[in-house]
Parts: C-alpha cells; structure tokens; sequence
C-alpha cells in the first residue's frame, strides 16, 4: 500500500503524512456494483481513490435515485467527514461505478491531519469545493436542461469515465441515475440512435458520435 499511495498521492502529501495514511488506513479492492456505502449508515472512514470509480447517489422518499457525481482516481469524498459530526448517519450512497482499488481512512484521523498538515487541510477543502460544484452542476442541469440534454451529458461523462465507447448499462439503469422513467430514456435513446449517434444493444449501448 506505501507503493500505491507514493505513486498517487505521494505530489500532494509529504513523507510524513504518507507514512500516516499508510499505518492508519486499509487497502480495500470492490467490484463494479459493489456497495460502498448506504444512506442511514453511520460512517467510519473517508475513501481515497487509488483507481477505478464511484458513484454517489441520493434517494427520494419513494426510493427512486438520483446521481450526484462521480469520485475518480485521486479523489475524496470530503461530504463524508460533515455527515460524520455529530454521529450523523450518511445521506448519500456510494456504489463502485468500476473495479475500484480505494485506500480507507478512519474518519477519526480527518480533523487531526488538518491541524497536522497544510497538505492534508488543501486537499480535504479542495474536494468540498468540488464536490460542492458538481452538484451544483447536477441541480442546474435538472433546473435548466431538457432530459435529451441531460442524457448527452451523463453518456458523454460515461464515456469520459470509463475510457470507454461501450456503456454496459440497461435503460433502466440509466433512468434511476437520471431520476426519470425507463420510458422517457428508451424513447430519447432510439431517437439518438436514429440519428447515428449511438447503437442500443441489449444491455449495452455504442456511444458513436456525441459530439
């Protein structure tokens, strides 16, 4: 795990706050689909990406979800350590987007190391601040764009986070994250399949041209 974290983190943190992470934190590996997190659940550590993705995810009352962003490599979720005061429990839900290879952190450790070190104190107001932008992106989008829009904008993000030209997802799959109905999705994505941008395939989706 020292390694792995010198390899990834080692341009932000000094030696001393690596040596830390490594005796405090635990190497953890998920598979796609694999729950990271549950709304309700009281939080214990703070992830940082070494590779893959997460997702996080809120949920109405009837149960429906909705995705907020996309945690990457050399990401956090800062949010985690403001659900942790006061023993709140998590309102959100993180759920591996990809094969993911995560460092856990107790959550304990966040407050001394901002105190300890200015790297850390930059890197956890750093993620807060992005964190906080991309939902603000997310709220404008369901304010301002037309679900067509909205869609472009998840596939091409998809495609931006996988590194990928296939989506392995099912339109349902897609409706839940987009917060809308598995109808409203199929009929936006034959009506961008006719025009030559994608290619629907049972559970799986060619992205072509979305530009």
């Amino acid at each position: 795990m020292e390694e792995l974290l010198q390899l990834h983190y080692g341009h932000l943190f000094e030696p001393e706050l690596l040596k830390e992470i490594n005796e405090a934190g635990s190497l953890r590996e998920v598979k796609e689909g694999d729950k990271l997190m549950e709304i309700g659940q009281y939080i214990t550590a703070m992830p940082l990406l070494i590779s893959g993705a997460i997702k996080i995810l809120r949920e109405d009352p009837d149960g429906d979800e909705l995705l907020l962003y996309f945690l990457e490599k050399g990401d956090t979720c800062a949010l985690t350590l403001s659900f942790n005061r006061g023993q709140r429990k998590s309102e959100i839900r993180a759920i591996a987007e990809l094969d993911t290879i995560l460092v856990m952190v107790p959550i304990q450790k966040m407050e001394e190391w901002s105190s300890k070190y200015k790297t850390w104190r930059n890197f956890i107001f750093d993620s807060y601040q992005n964190r906080l932008k991309e939902m603000l992106d997310t709220l404008d989008s369901i304010a301002f764009m037309r679900m067509d829009e909205r869609l472009l904008r998840y596939l091409r993000d998809k495609q931006k986070l996988t590194q990928s030209d296939e989506l392995n997802s099912t339109h349902q799959d897609i409706a839940y994250e987009l917060h809308t109905s598995r109808v409203v999705i199929s009929r936006l994505l034959k009506k961008l399949e006719l025009e030559g941008r994608i290619n629907i395939q049972r559970n799986k989706i060619q992205l072509l041209n979305l530009d």
